[in-house]
């Protein structure tokens, strides 16, 4: 499987999909596969809208996770869809200011396995959700 195919898995997974706007634990307004920008109370989506939305999110994710960290572009799709993952969902402002890019960026695998997993709170709780999303991405950074 090549990273788009890898990290729409991943979303789909983690995210879910809801059709109509809702509050997500952080108290965000999210829709479709997870999509917090441009949301408005009230809002609804096809099921097409959320599917496009999905994949032009998730490519662009990947361009992000190559511009931020270009040792990336020799590292498996696995690797790669690890760290799409989590711009995706904590976004590439947090990535890059994260000590996990270090990690990534010195190709520490086994260091940045433990700090994606510091990742996991929503709202300033630990979240299930989060823990198991920071697994499967530690797991695929390995």
């Amino acid at each position: 499987m090549n990273t788009l195919q890898i990290l729409t898995l991943l979303i789909k997974q983690f995210e879910g999909c809801s059709l109509k706007a809702y509050l997500c634990p952080a108290k965000v307004l999210t829709i479709g596969w997870g999509q917090t920008q441009g949301v408005k109370e009230g809002m609804f989506w096809t099921q097409e809208q959320a599917d496009e939305d999905l994949l032009k999110e998730a490519t662009a994710c990947i361009g992000q996770a190559l511009k931020a960290s270009p040792v990336l572009t020799g590292e498996s799709p696995k690797r790669q869809a690890a760290i799409a993952d989590f711009i995706y969902n904590c976004g590439i402002t947090n990535y890059n200011s994260s000590t996990l890019k270090k990690k990534v960026d010195a190709k520490d695998w086994p260091n940045a396995v433990i700090e994606i997993k510091k990742w996991n709170k929503g709202g300033g709780k630990v979240l299930k959700g989060l823990v198991k999303r920071r697994a499967k991405e530690a797991e695929l950074l390995l």
